[in-house]
């Protein structure tokens, strides 16, 4: 698909990685919906999208809230008529410790990365079912294939999402609906500056929002980055569960 005048929903782009796609995406005549909760953000981003030359919708909502993300899609609808491509960017991962976390902080993760994807796919399911066709992509992560150290509750989390929408993309085949599952690495964000997790091979916004677009372009049903991250993930997978373990527990700091 050519990201080039198609009508855009991104979540979660007033800063980081959504803010930088959409700046990336703003360069090819496209009409993009902004949406997250803080309004200065996206105000500037508006702002910031039309100076480049394409059409900007800004919505503030909070993701945790299904009906305010079923109004988004339902205001995307009534301005521009129909959305084609989507790209859900929600979530948050802060360090773990299981020894100490609570039910409270586990569910709450939980809901910030997960229920969040959930109340705008299911809304967005049933818009691109009736126009018979779109592109649902979605910001995973690495961490969705291993148990990480100190990422528990993200691990878990960005692991439902893998599953859920790899069981979306059989389903809506028939419907013409097409899914994009993207799964950086660390990347060098503004809300990760100081969590305390060793972050090898860590890339910029900028890097992580070209491969997701190139990830939609290509409609790249998995796709992992960067290379050398990416790499590993698929080896540990494959080797026994007690020799990636062993070297999982190496990147846990001694005082943890």
């Amino acid at each position: 698909m050519k990201l080039e005048n198609k009508t855009i929903l991104i979540v979660g782009a007033s800063s980081g990685i959504g803010r930088a796609v959409s700046l990336q995406l703003a360069k090819d005549n496209n009409r993009l919906i902004v949406c997250a909760r803080r309004q200065s953000e996206l105000d500037s981003l508006q702002v910031d999208i039309q100076n480049l030359g394409s059409q900007a919708l800004a919505i503030c909502c909070d993701a945790l809230n299904a009906q305010q993300a079923e109004q988004a899609i339902e205001t995307s609808k009534h301005t521009f008529g129909k959305i084609d491509v989507a790209l859900l960017n929600v979530g948050d991962g802060p360090s773990f410790n299981m020894s100490k976390s609570t039910v409270v902080d586990i569910t709450h993760n939980m809901n910030l990365n997960y229920t969040t994807m959930v109340n705008f796919l299911v809304p967005l399911i049933a818009h691109m079912k009736n126009n018979g066709a779109g592109l649902i992509a979605h910001t995973n992560s690495l961490a969705g294939f291993l148990g990480l150290p100190m990422q528990g509750p993200y691990s878990a989390a960005k692991a439902a999402c893998r599953i859920l929408i790899d069981t979306c993309r059989t389903e809506l085949k028939p419907f013409g609906i097409k899914f994009v599952s993207a799964y950086p690495g660390f990347v060098a964000t503004d809300r990760v500056a100081d969590d305390g997790i060793p972050a090898p091979f860590e890339i910029s916004e900028k890097t992580a929002a070209a491969h997701i677009i190139k990830a939609m372009h290509k409609e790249r049903s998995d796709y992992l980055f960067p290379f050398k991250t990416g790499s590993l993930i698929r080896l540990a997978r494959v080797l026994p569960k007690s020799v990636t373990s062993f070297l999982l527990s190496k990147s846990v700091p001694a005082d943890y």
